[in-house]
């Protein structure tokens, strides 16, 4: 028994995923590809794929919001996990990065749920709320530039419905949070932001040491 999350070793990381990971083919084969990339570290963890896609599956999200698709694989695992009708607005401005997803999205047949927009994520939020989608969303995952975090929260909590969820990525930023020294713009913008989610009673949160650290907030 432990009174604290555990510190997984690579050992124990690794019988986590032989017991639990259920992985598509067409997951499993963009992680590989994706592996690469000089920026693969970029993409999520397979294991936090799963949890994410299971939180949409348990909610019966039909209408999402990714912020930052990468080459797809967070995208990918929401759109199979969700009903035939449903429908992911995905934000990203790289359309390198985004042919990848695009490519897997067609090879899973599930292109059609996808809408992908190459715009600044900020363009793109204000675009939907001025077309009268507020409160019309179930799910928004926030995995973008840092330092507009706190921007795309507060546009992604006027979109969602009450009892909506946002889920917020990279908010342990590989431990940097906890060390005094770092005060890069990326750091201080995550450090700000998860001070400032503490005290917003908007939300009901939990902040889950999975992958980079993942929040989640439900709108109340």
């Amino acid at each position: 028994m432990s009174k604290q999350t555990l510190n997984l070793s690579d050992e124990l990381y690794h019988y986590m995923l032989s017991v639990s990971l259920r992985e598509s083919d067409e997951l499993k084969a963009l992680r590989i590809e994706t592996a690469q990339d000089p920026m693969a570290m970029m993409q999520i963890s397979p294991e936090q794929g799963q949890f994410m896609a299971l939180l949409v599956k348990l909610m019966s999200a039909k209408n999402i919001i990714e912020i930052g698709t990468f080459t797809g694989y967070s995208s990918l695992a929401m759109a199979q996990s969700s009903g035939d009708d449903a429908h992911i607005i995905a934000c990203d401005v790289n359309e390198e990065w985004t042919s990848v997803a695009r490519r897997y999205w067609q090879q899973a047949g599930v292109a059609d749920k996808i809408d992908l927009r190459l715009a600044p994520a900020v363009d793109t939020l204000d675009s939907l709320l001025e077309n009268g989608r507020e409160g019309s969303f179930d799910f928004a995952f926030i995995d973008a530039d840092k330092t507009n975090y706190q921007a795309y929260y507060e546009k992604c909590l006027a979109l969602i419905r009450v009892g909506g969820l946002i889920a917020v990525d990279n908010v342990l930023w590989d431990g940097s949070v906890v060390e005094p020294e770092k005060m890069d713009a990326d750091t201080v913008a995550i450090r700000q932001f998860n001070e400032s989610l503490r005290h917003d009673n908007r939300v009901d949160i939990s902040l889950v040491p999975i992958a980079d650290g993942l929040t989640l907030a439900m709108k109340i």
